[in-house]
Formats: C-alpha cells, structure tokens, sequence
C-alpha cells in the first residue's frame, strides 16, 4: 500500500487572497507596517505562530502569537453563512478521485490549517471522504518538523518508503524528508521550482495533470 499525503493551501486550494487578507487585518490591529505580499506568501505553510515568528525575525517582542490570534478571528470573520470558500486549483478534483480509486493508495492531508478550517474546506468540495488522515497544526508541530508525516503513516499503517508528500513549499519537501518519505513539489503554489527542487523534491510538476504519472515513475524505482 502508499500513502500520498496534501498539503493544502497552495497545492489543494488557492487561499492567497484571503490569507493575505487575514494578515492585513492583523497586522492592522497592531499597527504594525505590513511586509510585502511575496513576503507574506513565503511564510505559507509554517503555522501561525511559526509563520509570524519568521515574519519578525530581528525584531525584539515581536508580537508572532498576538498577530496568529488576530489573524485567526479575521479569517473566521470571512468564513461568515454565504462567504466563497478557498477554490480548488485547476485538476485538483479529478487526480484526488483517480489517486482514491487506485486500490493501492490511501490519502491523507498535512496543512498547517486548523481542522475545522481544512474539513470545511475539503466538505464544501466534496473531497473529504478521500483522506484516510487528516493532520494539522492542531496535532503536531509546524511543518518542516515530521510530526504530521509520521502520525499519518502511523494511522494509515504505511512507512516511509511508500509514502509522498505533495506540496508547494520547502517546508512540504523538507517534512517529508525529515519523516524519511519523498516529496514532490508543484509550482501553483507559493514557493518556486528551484527552491522546491533544491529542498530534495524528487519531482516538480507544473500542472495537476502530471501527478499522477510522476507518482507512478518514483513507484516503478
């Protein structure tokens, strides 16, 4: 059996605009100067308190839990009755289905959402019932610790050597990495293809459509 693990924003679902959205909103609350969005978007992945503390590195009492908490209600607040949800990227529905109907694979998620935010995000697409397992930062440490990889394949019952984490950040390849998995990088996301192909991805994929026959390939070795 193999396990595939997901990450989630950047690989599964574009959320950019409402994270970036949520950032503003806290960092407004503090009044503290917002960092640029290509700053903002390379902290996606880490999880809120890690991805603030990386946001104020070199300054002293920066304020990394406060700003998690703000921007945590700020993303609440656009998750009102009626509010869009983070949409899928292009693919992602159809290779999540043909991945579940292989009698050989099993799937789970790795995010640094919550998991309330990631089961809601994944009902409203009608993806959940594909994961076997879900892990978030309500679980486990921040990502590239391997935390999330390892009680994954602990609840799917696979090892390392049959599992792939596929992601959209550095920090995706290197938790995979660390747990002793393989990761596979895509470039829709959040990190470019050299930073994710120098993190050790063993392949990089520039569309969904690919996947699965890179997956195959890393299978056939």
């Amino acid at each position: 059996m193999k396990l595939v693990i997901f990450d989630c924003d950047g690989t599964l679902v574009d959320s950019q605009h409402m994270i970036v959205a949520a950032m503003t909103k806290a960092y407004g609350a503090h009044g503290i100067p917002l960092p640029g969005r290509e700053v903002l978007l390379s902290v996606i992945g880490l999880s809120l308190i890690e991805a603030f503390t990386k946001l104020g590195e070199g300054r002293d009492q920066f304020p990394a839990e406060s700003l998690a908490n703000h921007y945590r209600d700020a993303f609440h607040a656009m998750r009102g009755p009626g509010a869009p949800v983070e949409p899928l990227y292009p693919g992602a529905a159809d290779t999540i289905a043909e991945l579940a109907q292989r009698g050989d694979v099993v799937l789970g998620i790795a995010t640094g959402k919550s998991q309330r935010g990631v089961r809601l995000v994944l009902g409203h697409h009608r993806l959940l019932d594909h994961f076997i397992t879900i892990k978030t930062a309500d679980d486990a440490p921040s990502k590239p610790d391997p935390g999330m990889v390892l009680a994954a394949m602990r609840d799917a019952g696979v090892d390392a050597k049959n599992t792939i984490v596929v992601g959209d950040t550095v920090y995706d390849i290197a938790m995979a990495r660390a747990a002793g998995a393989s990761g596979v990088g895509v470039t829709w996301g959040y990190h470019p293809r050299a930073a994710l192909e120098g993190a050790g991805a063993l392949a990089v994929i520039d569309r969904f459509a690919n996947l699965v026959p890179a997956l195959q390939r890393i299978w056939a070795t």
